[in-house]
């Protein structure tokens, strides 16, 4: 199965406002394994980057002059995503955002059926609890140590880690103790098993003693 989980930065937090995209970086996993595959740009927002959201993410609009504008990197974009699942953190707002660029660059938005929020699976693994992307590195003990700001080809790198421990470990497929198929083998092994005599009529007897009949030689009459 492959699943793409992604991440962008902005210049701020409403596309309605002409707030834009700023990078955009993704990585391909297939059967919750990463590939190595990576999309990664930045993106001329074509504005001015406020202050305060060049403080989250650590870019300026200096930073930023002559990049590619975004329809110079949808169609390549849309080819890394393909049709599979896309995860990101909060899903809901990059969604909102690349939709909004697509539109604009009169390509095709995303299917919303396509969208898996790790942020909503966080919540519904430990209620109550923070969930931000810091808070969930933390709890899952993954280097936090070069997150100076929210760049997005490093926060999708640790969301890629932060959903694999949320499906259940790098490794799901060889993390026997909690394979959910193995728990089950293991427990309907110890499960108390009520003996069941096999009962044969006379006719399956008759049959089966003319089977024998046909068989030369049969091993276990030598040496009688």
């Amino acid at each position: 199965m492959r699943e793409i989980v992604l991440d962008t930065e902005t210049t701020g937090f409403e596309p309605l406002e002409g707030h834009r995209i700023i990078e955009v970086a993704a990585i391909e996993i297939v059967n919750l394994m990463p590939t190595g595959n990576v999309f990664h740009t930045l993106v001329d927002p074509e504005r001015d980057v406020p202050p305060e959201a060049s403080r989250v993410h650590g870019f300026t609009r200096a930073d930023l002059e002559g990049k590619p504008r975004f329809p110079d990197i949808a169609d390549a974009m849309l080819e890394f995503l393909g049709d599979s699942p896309i995860i990101a953190h909060n899903a809901p707002f990059d969604f909102r955002f690349l939709d909004a660029e697509l539109f604009r660059a009169k390509r095709p938005t995303l299917d919303p059926a396509r969208m898996v929020d790790s942020l909503a699976l966080a919540r519904i693994a430990f209620p109550g609890a923070q969930n931000s992307l810091d808070a969930l590195c933390r709890r899952f003990e993954i280097d936090l140590s070069q997150r100076t700001t929210h760049n997005a080809l490093l926060d999708v790198k640790l969301l890629a880690e932060v959903y694999l421990e949320l499906k259940g470990g790098r490794q799901p497929g060889l993390t026997l103790g909690s394979a959910p198929v193995v728990q089950n083998i293991l427990r309907e092994a110890s499960a108390p098993r009520t003996p069941r005599p096999m009962r044969t009529t006379p006719e399956q007897e008759a049959a089966f003693e003319t089977f024998l009949g046909r068989i030369k030689e049969p091993s276990w009459k030598k040496g009688a």
